[in-house]
């Protein structure tokens, strides 16, 4: 699985709306294209998750 596939599966509803919305505007101030900015966000709303699922069960074990 390619890094762009892997920053597209965390956009889902409303991460979707805001990798559309800022995409565009990103994009042009950095000199990268769209989808690569909405990967780029996508892969950070998928690290944001990991980690929220991890320190769950952190939790749950007791360990913190």
């Amino acid at each position: 699985m390619d890094a762009k596939r892997v920053g597209e599966a965390g956009l889902q509803g409303w991460r979707a709306k805001v990798a559309e919305a800022v995409a565009t505007p990103v994009a042009r101030r950095s000199g990268l294209a769209d989808d690569q900015v909405r990967a780029a966000i996508g892969a950070l709303f998928l690290a944001l998750s990991v980690v929220y699922v991890v320190n769950a069960v952190r939790q749950l074990a007791g360990g913190r």
